[in-house]
């Protein structure tokens, strides 16, 4: 015989269920409740919503390299996968290949790149560890646009539009491009601006003062 507990109906009258049946009904419960958490999760963006809503998505890098006076100075949001990280005199340097993004900031795929990119982050700041955020490393940033450099790429000549980050989010290392409504970033619990050294580096996310 199945032990049994007991459970309050709506009628005040004592109702009783077997163990099992009970324990499903928790289950579902707290199902439920982790299902609506994760849910408002996906709903969240990757950056901090106010450059969220003052960056721009929609100009293309071509549209930068032939007028870069025009956008000088507007904040941009950018999808990325690191090709290199290094230090230069103005601080931390990133080379990255686009990748676009969605309203929230979250990766839309690699095979729609309007090719690389620059992005600077000042010594001021604090620095951006090339051991951490090595190659192939996928980001997401907010940026003032800069300038339109030349340089190389190998030996090939390349025109990069650069960027000033005010803020990056560090993905996952081990991920698969999702659509937004399927995944949701893991914020760093301990959620204090990145100002240069200190375990563990505030990553994955980082935000600029």
């Amino acid at each position: 015989m199945d032990k049994c507990g007991d459970a309050i109906g709506n009628t005040g009258r004592v109702l009783t269920f077997p163990h099992s049946e009970r324990d499903n009904i928790i289950v579902k419960r707290i199902f439920l409740i982790s299902a609506v958490f994760l849910v408002l999760a996906a709903c969240s963006p990757v950056l901090t919503r106010e450059v969220m809503k003052q960056g721009m998505r929609d100009v293309s890098f071509n549209q930068l390299r032939q007028d870069p006076n025009v956008f000088k100075g507007k904040l941009f949001i950018l999808g990325g996968i690191i090709a290199e990280t290094r230090f230069s005199e103005k601080g931390s340097q990133i080379e990255a290949l686009s990748v676009p993004v969605d309203s929230l900031g979250y990766l839309r795929g690699s095979d729609q790149t309007q090719g690389r990119f620059l992005a600077v982050y000042p010594k001021s700041k604090g620095l951006l560890d090339p051991i951490v955020f090595k190659r192939g490393r996928e980001i997401t940033l907010a940026g003032d646009f800069v300038e339109a450099r030349k340089g190389k790429i190998d030996e090939m000549e390349y025109v990069y539009p650069v960027f000033e980050i005010r803020e990056i989010y560090l993905w996952d290392e081990h991920r698969d491009y999702y659509y937004s409504n399927y995944y949701y970033p893991y914020y760093d619990t301990w959620g204090w601006p990145y100002g240069g050294y200190g375990y563990p580096y505030g990553y994955p996310y980082y935000r600029g003062w």
